[in-house]
């Protein structure tokens, strides 16, 4: 048999009604198109779309759909044009091949911006027409297979983002035989040993007890004959990453492991389901809590069957999944079961999920985001979750992926829910807000107008909705604080030079400084992302070379309060201690730099002490000083509204300028900021280190000195 005829043959077997002619067409312009080109594995290139297709005949597709198999590669790889394949074969045709060559082209694996936005396109062509999307999976499942022709390195980012994107996206669609075989060929790749270990406990087992399959599956018939249930069993022992991914989330070892075979009963009728249920745990003791029924409450990607788990012969768990031959095509297929054929009909299976709605809601979340890689964190989140289902006070199902809490349910309900959120009722019983919420509970939320969300609740929170909603709030407080700190910030920069910081300055210094609005201004100058002086810099450099060299001549002049100095020797305060009057101090000499200044207790000194040639005997004089001495301060703050902007303010309210500011370590709760302060003398700083300490959300106050300094920088 030719093998354009043993690729019909495969379609007219679900699908006798077929356009067998364009199929055989296809194969043959493929065939010219690719003449000449081979595969890393040396193999002619066209066979490459030729398994593609057939993998794709698994699946019981749809003519388009098969013939765009063979020609995917044509547009993208050879001489021919998106003309000329739509004269041949049709717009239809011509569309998906189109629609396959640009997710190719998409680099998926990049760096995380392009990647979201590259997610993105992935998510737009899918939603056009989701067949692109079927062709996609099953060329690199194709590629998967034969990768081992690649160098090592190319292997592991196929198998990276294979792992990453399209084993979660088949499971997604629903296509879990297509996942798993994804998910088990990059796991060789990216963890050979995990998975050699796995293989090699599977050998030790059958050796042990034989093998159980053929054993359990003879005994699961017989307990079905008794109770006069008709229906198909399946046994198999689960893949190795479906086991290490087990073992990883429960901690356990490979012995303890409740499902490493899994079995199927496939029935007739869901009445069926339900007795071959009863027959099953009447046979052999049911294990707590590994029961779940996803027929009466299906999963988001249609699926649905009967999960539980016994202790089977010699004592080994094996879970048992119970289904319809319907759901079973569901779960095997997923959205593919849209376009299957049965005896030459479109087959419109009953269980099959509209798998628009899926994208057409990513959709409208990625309009509402305005961070690309929130988006994307939410989408892996939705793709690799299980699903739990709660009922809100009125009896509402509200499904939310494995490890949910009461924040999720409450941000799944609605935006506004969420944000107001003080609390949660679980079963009637008050529960704190990171409780992890399983299959079957009823949630209340407890509101309070007023309340806002609270940065440790994006730890607490699981899925992306919540998380992003909750960021964007966030945000939206720290820019108003930002902003409010911003104005303070460019005032004091502006009055250094003279001028004052007016509406009509800031929006000139925001549009000299490619920034969108006044606001974004004054927010990056209160997030310490932007310098006072490179305002002023931008508006008036003139006035700001005289500022500076007005500065220079009182550093000069601060010098004179030194006493110890040679005359004509010049002096400047160290970088690494900022030394100030009141402390003990002692100069250390510079070729080129004068003395320099140093806290006796400066660990810098420690580099000089075998060269006492170089030491300076200094102390402070007596009398009044220039006001301005800089001084650095680490703080440690409640990440929360209005807490930066009220320190700045209890700074100010001392008689201390701030000068510059710096985030050393952000987190949900609390963060790390370096303050830079011109104080009088050490006695000033500390009145402002003690109104900082007595601050309830200050934890921690310390002068800072930074021995990566040196001292002649």
């Amino acid at each position: 048999m030719r093998p354009a005829d043993a690729l019909v043959a495969l379609v007219e077997s679900y699908n006798p009604r077929c356009d067998s002619a364009l199929i055989r067409d296809a194969y043959e312009y493929g065939r010219a198109m690719h003449e000449g080109q081979y595969r890393s594995s040396g193999e002619p290139y066209f066979s490459h779309p030729v398994e593609v297709a057939t993998i794709l005949t698994e699946q019981r597709l749809d003519d388009a759909t098969i013939v765009t198999a063979l020609l995917h590669d044509t547009i993208e790889d050879t001489k021919s044009t998106y003309a000329e394949v739509a004269g041949r074969f049709g717009d239809e045709v011509a569309q998906l091949v189109d629609g396959v060559t640009k997710l190719t082209n998409l680099e998926l694996s990049s760096v995380e911006t392009k990647q979201a936005e590259n997610f993105r396109k992935l998510l737009m062509a899918m939603s056009k027409d989701l067949r692109v999307l079927l062709v996609k999976l099953a060329d690199r499942l194709h590629n998967m297979r034969t990768i081992r022709s690649l160098p090592i390195e190319k292997q592991k980012r196929k198998a990276r983002e294979t792992m990453d994107i399209f084993a979660p996206l088949a499971g997604r669609m629903g296509m879990q035989s297509m996942r798993e075989e994804l998910e088990d060929i990059s796991f060789r790749i990216l963890n050979p040993e995990a998975r050699n270990s796995i293989m090699r406990r599977f050998l030790t087992l059958r050796s042990e007890t034989g093998d159980l399959i053929p054993q359990i599956t003879e005994d699961i018939k017989k307990a079905l004959a008794g109770a006069g249930v008709e229906a198909e069993v399946l046994g198999r022992e689960k893949r190795p990453y479906s086991i290490w991914r087990k073992m990883e989330e429960k901690k356990e070892g490979f012995n303890r492991l409740s499902d490493i075979y899994g079995f199927r009963i496939i029935t007739g009728s869901e009445r069926d389901c339900y007795l071959a249920l009863g027959a099953v745990h009447q046979r052999w003791n049911a294990v707590p809590g590994r029961f779940k029924d996803y027929i009466s409450q299906p999963k988001s990607n249609g699926y649905r069957s009967i999960h539980t788990t016994v202790s089977g012969r010699s004592a080994k768990r094996v879970e048992i999944q119970i289904r319809t031959r319907e759901m079973h095509e569901v779960a095997e297929s997923g959205v593919a079961a849209h376009w299957s054929y049965r005896n030459g009909e479109r087959f419109e299976n009953p269980f099959a999920v509209d798998p628009f709605r899926w994208l057409s809601s990513l959709a409208e979340r990625f309009e509402a985001s305005d961070n690309p890689n929130d988006f994307l964190e939410h989408v892996k989140l939705e793709m690799f979750t299980d699903q739990v289902f709660c009922f809100t006070p009125k009896g509402e199902v509200i499904k939310l992926p494995r490890g949910a809490t009461p924040i999720d349910f409450a941000y799944a309900i609605h935006t506004r829910i969420g944000h107001s959120c003080v609390g949660a009722k679980v079963d009637g019983q008050r529960v704190p807000l990171w409780t992890r919420l399983r299959n079957g509970q009823s949630v209340e939320i407890i509101r309070a107008e007023g309340q806002r969300p609270q940065p440790v609740w994006e730890e607490i929170a699981v899925t992306g909705r919540a998380k992003s909603a909750i960021r964007r709030s966030l945000r939206e407080e720290h820019r108003a604080a930002h902003i409010r700190l911003g104005r303070e910030i460019a005032r004091v920069a502006m009055e250094k030079v003279g001028k004052k910081a007016t509406d009509k300055a800031l929006d000139t210094a925001a549009k000299l400084l490619a920034l969108g609005s006044r606001d974004d201004l004054l927010a990056l100058l209160g997030a310490a992302e932007l310098r006072g002086q490179e305002v002023v810099r931008v508006l008036y450099p003139e006035l700001l070379r005289d500022a500076q060299e007005a500065e220079e001549g009182e550093e000069e002049a601060a010098s004179r309060p030194v006493i110890g100095l040679e005359s004509g020797q010049a002096s400047h305060p160290a970088p690494c201690c900022n030394p100030l009057p009141g402390e003990r101090i002692v100069g250390i000499t510079f070729r080129g730099h004068g003395v320099v200044v140093h806290a006796i207790d400066c660990t810098q000194l420690a580099e000089v002490e075998d060269q006492p040639e170089r030491w300076v005997d200094l102390r402070w004089a007596d009398g009044p000083y220039r006001t301005e001495h800089l001084a650095r301060v680490e703080l440690t703050l409640a990440n929360d509204a209005g807490v930066l902007g009220r320190i700045c303010t209890l700074i100010g309210e001392h008689n201390a300028n701030i000068v510059d500011l710096a985030f050393t370590d952000r987190k949900p709760d609390f963060y790390r900021m370096v303050i830079d302060l011109n104080v009088r003398d050490v006695e000033h700083l500390l009145h402002v280190q003690t109104a900082l300490e007595a601050d309830s959300d200050v934890a921690e106050v310390h002068r800072f000195r930074d021995a990566s300094r040196h001292p002649d920088s």
